[in-house]
């Protein structure tokens, strides 16, 4: 069996080019109700949906689903991002 070889993380610099273009950011809290694997869950959730179109132009939908702590540390996380970009 071959190895794959290790994934890399993408590196930005100030002579980059930005590769994807984020065309629609949609979100709704919701309420999860029931699943597969339990009748009654009654947990909130936020969906965010997003647009994205890539360097052809192709425009790919994704949505990712989260629990209210994952979505608090994904906005803390955004706020820093934000406080950065301030600095720039």
């Amino acid at each position: 069996m071959a190895e794959s070889p290790p994934l890399r993380e993408p590196v930005l610099d100030a002579k980059s080019e930005v590769t994807c273009q984020l065309i629609d950011f949609q979100w709704k809290l919701g309420m999860a109700v029931s699943s597969d694997q339990c009748r009654s869950l009654k947990y909130p959730y936020v969906a965010v949906m997003l647009k994205v179109a890539d360097h052809s132009g192709q425009v790919n939908s994704k949505s990712i689903k989260m629990t209210i702590p994952q979505f608090q540390n994904f906005y803390r996380q955004f706020k820093e991002i934000a406080a950065v970009i301030e600095t720039v």
